[in-house]
């Protein structure tokens, strides 16, 4: 039986991986930091590991002798990385070293997930052969990451993916849908940009993304998202509409008028037909995917 290790599985993508691959015919094993947040999850097959140790990180790895690592651990906190930029290498590329060298010595393919943020957002639409320019200390550290595939001789799958949403329980961190629900479900007023565009990306969807990485035996890098292009001003009135909340408690801005730490690319989007054609990738439409979220939530 092969064996799959989920790192980072108490966040949004890891718990989702770990419900989808539970009942699978693979032995899986799962490792964050703290208590396992996903109740569903046996926990004599969870390990409680600070994956910028080096040390514990490399021991589990060499205890469990994974055929596939898929790696959904990183600080996405675009502006606390620009602050804290020591913490977020030791996350985002450090340990990402440390997976590697693990990697080699059990022969592991490892999936690891990157970000849009690579790019500088003059463009849009980006295929996977484009030149990467990030902007901020987060886009960096994610390229410096997938800079260190290159030299090694070993399979991986890096999936770039942008804006990632959806809903699991016991989730420590929100994303850009559970937040707006919240504010829009409080009717707190809220103010949203008008001038970044991304295409957002369902974590069903992503995750379907890494399984059919492993199926498919895909090697190199791949783009994934969703396929609607919206700015965040747009995808908040269409989750204000599909969750029969007020939309008029939204406003829009320029990105100018928020004076964040970190720059964002002002528009990013991929073309996703590498993905289609090599993973038979498939995703939602954004308001089909809102919807499923809607019946989960109840």
């Amino acid at each position: 039986m092969k064996s799959i290790l989920i790192i980072g599985s108490n966040g949004l993508l890891g718990q989702t991986l770990t419900n989808r691959l539970m009942h699978s015919s693979f032995n899986l094993f799962a490792l964050a930091r703290g208590y396992n947040r996903n109740k569903r999850f046996k926990s004599n097959q969870y390990f409680d590991v600070d994956i910028s140790d080096k040390e514990s990180l490399l021991y589990v790895i060499n205890k469990i002798k994974p055929n596939y690592i898929i790696n959904a651990a990183a600080i996405t906190n675009v502006d606390y990385c620009e602050t804290h930029q020591n913490e977020c290498d030791a996350v985002n590329f450090e340990a990402v070293k440390t997976m590697i060298t693990g990697a080699r010595q059990n022969n592991s393919h490892i999936i690891h997930i990157s970000t849009d943020f690579v790019f500088d957002g003059k463009k849009g639409n980006y295929k996977e052969t484009d030149i990467a320019c990030p902007l901020n200390y987060y886009g960096k550290s994610k390229l410096k990451s997938e800079r260190l595939f290159e030299n090694n001789n070993i399979p991986y799958t890096i999936l770039r993916t942008i804006l990632v949403f959806g809903y699991q329980p016991n989730l420590k961190q929100k994303n850009i849908l559970l937040w707006l629900l919240a504010k829009l479900q409080n009717k707190e007023k809220l103010t949203m940009v008008d001038d970044q565009i991304r295409t957002r990306t369902y974590v069903k969807d992503l995750a379907e993304a890494c399984i059919l990485s492993i199926k498919k035996n895909a090697v190199g890098i791949y783009h994934i998202s969703g396929i609607d292009l919206l700015n965040m001003f747009e995808l908040a009135n269409i989750v204000a509409n599909v969750f029969n909340l007020n939309p008029k408690l939204i406003s829009a801005i320029p990105t100018s008028r928020l004076k964040q730490v970190a720059v964002r690319p002002k528009i990013t989007g991929f073309n996703i037909a590498k993905a289609k054609k090599d993973l038979a990738y498939k995703p939602l439409a954004f308001k089909d995917a809102l919807l499923e979220v809607k019946n989960k939530l109840g």
